[in-house]
């Protein structure tokens, strides 16, 4: 070392550190993003629902909420309907979960596939679907009256809303639940057995105990998204399933009463917070993302759940043991794979019927239908209403799409990139969108853009669709650089390349995956997206879906089934398009 490197060194040591421009600044211009049309519009609900404008301050707005029997009821519906959905999905989820976790990585890939196709396609489409097979002139409805049943009855009542909910929520709570059952080590099962414990208690001792901070984060994501549901009690619920979700949009679009539907807004927003903070006590906030957690899980929790599963298990042992000794044909894990098939089979019902009923030759819609025909096609090509509302979100998808791998793969970038305990932070930041109930998000960017005379434009639906889309793509581009080898970079850097010509020559190219796949989900989300439609469009621009709900109350014609086979065949194009960039990105 020459006097001169010593020179620096000291000085390099004794001076006062310079300011650096570390990859965590990088992740400005997101979290400003977030800040201006996330953390502000939402608080200032809360604003809202306590502040009447020329009034002043006054609670009247939520003391109503409590004191008024109609909308106590229907708080009380919308909670009971969340839990009871909540506790259906993970029944229903963890088996079909826990028989993925057992196969190949290729034999997950096909099976997500089927699963993932009915998640993305538009819970509209899918309720649409139900309206018409569960209708009292519907075959369905026809057999089970020939059984004796009520099949004139089917529709309009808290089961099949359960039912609807139930049925559009499974694909995502499986998706939250797989990332953990993977990672639990099966070597362990088999380490038990051979310890002299049966598959029964092993299960319930170990694989169940490792799995469930999956379970609860599924749980909780499915808990938050229900309470924000309005599509499916809309049109297959009666008056007495009214959720909460209806009534803001009636207060707000309808009734013009801002500081009621704020109020709404309000309680949805604490009752997520308060499973928030639940969660965050047990496993930590982290957790949602598959981290370990920032917290450790509560003792005293940890030790009851421990000894439940340990006595469920005791109790379902002599059960499975007289079942194996007296079923010795059927082994348990065929049974699973039954079980597995049938729920995705009826997952892709509505999906698979909504096509036959596009192609009617009938005035009315029908499953089977009556004959073949083009002419509703040809309706819906043909109208200039329909033709302006597919081509608004195309084109709202493609910059939605755009904008929010900007934001969230730079800020993507900056958390993985940098060594910063500011990465936590903005971590858990991106996550906030997705665990804040859209209905609240969607009344927070109605005030700001009224403010900003943004309403009713496409620049505020492509805003609003970005905030909505934002957390899932940060954690596609997340989970892509996390797989990413930094070693590839550093070697170019240390071969001559500037740090410019590293990232477009070495990390983009490997990274461009995880890029397209964050594009085409930003715009899938964007393109089926309905409630930020509904209070951003102010009923002077509409999208598809926003066509689509509106048709569905205002003329139901077979010109509707047209339109979501529409939706459907670009949800599966693209879908498909995604799943073939994974398979090609990860190993058999």
């Amino acid at each position: 070392m020459t006097s001169l490197d010593l020179s620096s060194e000291i000085l390099s040591v004794t001076e006062k550190p310079s300011f650096r421009f570390g990859p965590v600044w990088l992740a400005l211009p997101g979290v400003a993003f977030l800040l201006i049309f996330f953390l502000w519009p939402t608080l200032h609900i809360l604003v809202s629902a306590i502040w009447g404008g020329d009034s002043g301050f006054s609670l009247k707005a939520l003391l109503a909420v409590f004191t008024s029997p109609s909308y106590s009821r229907v708080m009380t519906t919308t909670f009971t309907v969340a839990i009871q959905v909540t506790v259906l999905c993970v029944l229903i989820s963890y088996p079909l979960a826990y028989w993925l976790s057992r196969h190949s990585a290729r034999r997950q890939r096909l099976m997500m596939m089927l699963i993932l196709l009915p998640f993305w396609t538009s819970a509209l489409v899918k309720n649409f679907a139900w309206l018409v097979l569960f209708g009292r002139n519907s075959s369905f409805a026809q057999l089970i009256m020939s059984m004796g049943g009520a099949g004139d009855r089917l529709l309009f009542n808290k089961t099949v809303v359960l039912f609807g909910i139930v049925h559009t929520l499974v694909p995502l709570c499986v998706i939250a639940m797989m990332p953990t059952l993977n990672q639990v080590n099966k070597s362990l099962l088999s380490a038990a057995t051979t310890l002299g414990a049966s598959p029964t208690q092993a299960f319930w001792r170990i694989f169940l105990p490792l799995s469930m901070r999956g379970v609860a984060t599924a749980g909780l994501m499915i808990f938050i998204t229900s309470l924000g549901f309005f599509i499916t009690p809309s049109l297959l619920g009666s008056p007495r399933e009214t959720m909460v979700g209806q009534l803001i949009i009636e207060q707000i679009n309808e009734l013009q009463n801002l500081q009621q539907g704020s109020a709404f807004g309000v309680i949805l927003l604490a009752g997520a917070i308060i499973a928030v903070v639940l969660f965050d006590r047990v496993f930590g906030l982290s957790g949602m993302g598959g981290g370990s957690g920032q917290s450790q899980p509560d003792s005293r929790v940890r030790r009851f759940g421990l000894r439940l599963a340990g006595r469920i298990g005791n109790i379902f042992d002599p059960v499975a043991r007289s079942y194996r000794n007296t079923f010795r044909g059927l082994p348990g894990s065929r049974l699973l794979g039954l079980y597995s098939l049938l729920v995705i089979a009826i997952l892709l019902v509505p999906v698979i019927a909504i096509i036959p009923m596009a192609f009617t030759s009938g005035s009315f819609l029908a499953f089977p239908p009556p004959g073949f025909s083009l002419r509703w096609f040809d309706t819906y090509f043909a109208s200039p209403i329909w033709m302006a509302a597919t081509a608004r979100s195309f084109g709202i998808g493609v910059a939605c799409a755009a904008l929010t791998i900007m934001v969230a793969g730079t800020v993507a970038f900056a958390v993985v990139r940098s060594g910063s305990r500011l990465a936590g932070a903005i971590f858990i930041f991106f996550m906030s969108p997705m665990i804040v109930p859209h209905l609240v998000i969607s009344i927070g960017l109605f005030y700001l853009f009224a403010q900003m005379s943004l309403i009713a434009t496409d620049v505020g639906l492509v805003l609003g669709h970005s905030v909505i889309a934002t957390p899932v793509v940060f954690i596609i581009v997340l989970s892509t650089l996390r797989g990413h080898d930094w070693r590839l970079d550093d070697a170019a850097l240390t071969l001559g390349a500037s740090p410019r010509k590293a990232f477009f020559r070495i990390t983009l190219p490997l990274i461009s995956g995880g890029i397209v796949a964050g594009l085409i989900t930003a715009f899938l989300i964007s393109f089926e997206e309905l409630t930020i439609a509904l209070f951003i469009g102010g009923g002077l621009i509409t999208t598809l879906p926003k066509q689509l709900w509106s048709d569905i109350f205002l003329q139901i014609n077979p010109t509707l089934a047209a339109a979501s086979v529409v939706v459907l065949g670009v949800v599966t194009v693209l879908f498909l398009l995604m799943e073939v960039i994974s398979y090609w990105r990860k190993p058999a």
